[in-house]
């Protein structure tokens, strides 16, 4: 049924739990699984931000580790992405433009009441904005 699957994976428990189900999903279905990383955009051009992007980098390097060893544990190919920009845009955009997802799989909860009053849920948008199908795993 799902050819393509993208799992959006912001490191938090309800991303975690929405990749183990998203990679379920890609082994029964034989699909082809990616993964998607959105940090908000940072200006790189002092050295402060010079060392946020190392931190940065180390932080995706960590994840996209955990998420192939999952991957590996469901006998799943994952390739990953990381993108700069507004999650939830940043990943509609990447849904519109690189074409052919069936599937997008996301966690429900990832950060704290204020940040969803302040910035809106990432699931909710999400949503409303992809131009697929959207699972959003509890």
């Amino acid at each position: 049924m799902f050819k393509k699957i993208l799992i959006a994976n912001n490191g938090s428990e309800g991303a975690s739990k929405a990749l183990v189900e998203a990679l379920r999903l890609t082994h029964s279905h034989g699909s082809e699984a990616h993964m998607i990383y959105v940090e908000e955009n940072i200006p790189w051009n002092s050295q402060g931000a010079r060392d946020d992007k190392k931190t940065l980098d180390r932080k995706f390097a960590e994840l996209v580790a955990k998420a192939e060893a999952e991957a590996k544990h469901h006998s799943v190919k994952l390739t990953s992405h990381m993108l700069l920009g507004r999650p939830a845009q940043a990943i509609a955009d990447f849904l519109r433009s690189q074409g052919g997802f069936d599937l997008l799989v996301v966690g429900f909860k990832g950060h704290s009441a204020l940040y969803h009053r302040i910035l809106g849920k990432t699931a909710d948008r999400l949503v409303e904005l992809a131009p697929c199908a959207v699972l959003v795993v509890k």
